[in-house]
């Protein structure tokens, strides 16, 4: 395998199987012991809570294996698209929680605790800040109306969406459906602060975090924290392409499924599934078991 799967809806069953499904030879990759998920775009539009389907399949795949999700959002953007969705205490001791890239990390022990933060200085921050408004003025960029906030402190991440907090997600998508426009602003952005990492996620954000830090940071962690090599993990995400913030988990030898929504993702939970249920849990309609 090259380390990407891209799967078309009649194709899935197919691909997935071969993913997921225990080795014949030795020189096959190992089980997949961890499913790792991008939140917006992949298990929720942007900055939406997690629809019925996604929420009952992500209950019955935690209970046949582990789960992480990594992604730019905060800590609290989690909570309320991810964990307010969940029946509490759900098999959460095999759920991993990556906000703001990976600079954080949450796992449960009866309630949630933070393992780690890489958080930014105060002075990192301010030159952050100071640089993604210049390099916004500076790109000449069209914004026609901004909801809310731009740019968000998130401690360990630094974040401006571009069209703000707030904005509703039908303008967020038509905004810069090819990174066109954020790319603009990120060639301008990078010489700014040379020593930070820049990247461009969601529909309408670009992320700044401590140097090194991107999806495959987390992905190192993960494999620390849990004791798992990257070959035991699958990853799935809307932005597996060059530039895109997903494509760092790709780079650092994780099989990847490129979806487009999440509607094909869940179309993916449901394969793997089928492929790894062992009869208690197992999918005979879209999120319900037997």
């Amino acid at each position: 395998m090259d380390g990407t799967v891209q799967t078309k809806q009649g194709d899935t069953a197919r691909t997935i199987d071969s993913v997921v499904r225990r080795p014949v030879t030795r020189n096959e990759d190992p089980l997949k012991e961890l499913f790792v998920f991008d939140l917006d775009g992949t298990l929720a539009p942007s900055k939406s809570s997690l629809g019925d389907e996604i929420a009952s399949l992500l209950h019955d795949l935690l209970k046949i294996m582990k789960v992480a999700v990594i992604s730019g959002g905060s800590w609290t953007q989690f909570e309320e698209q991810l964990l307010a969705r969940l029946p509490s205490g759900d098999d959460f001791e095999n759920l991993f929680l990556l906000p703001t890239c990976g600079t954080q990390f949450y796992s449960y022990d009866g309630s949630w605790k933070q393992v780690y933060a890489e958080t930014l200085s105060d002075e990192q921050r301010a030159k952050v800040i100071a640089a993604l408004e210049t390099a916004l003025r500076e790109s000449g960029v069209s914004v026609p109306h901004i909801w809310g906030e731009a740019i968000e402190d998130r401690g360990s991440q630094i974040t401006l969406s571009v069209l703000g907090q707030e904005a509703p997600l039908s303008e967020k998508e038509k905004w810069d459906p090819d990174f066109t426009k954020r790319t603009k602003i990120k060639e301008i952005l990078v010489p700014l602060i040379p020593d930070l990492s820049v990247n461009m996620g969601g529909t309408t954000s670009i992320d700044v975090t401590k140097p090194g830090i991107d999806k495959a940071y987390g992905i190192k962690k993960l494999t620390e924290q849990l004791g798992l090599t990257t070959k035991e993990m699958i990853f799935a995400g809307d932005a597996l392409f060059v530039g895109g913030n997903d494509f760092p988990v790709q780079l650092a030898g994780v099989d990847s499924i490129l979806v487009r929504d999440p509607s094909e993702t869940a179309r993916v939970i449901q394969t793997v599934i089928a492929c790894l249920g062992d009869g208690d849990v197992q999918i005979v309609s879209p999120g319900k078991t037997t």
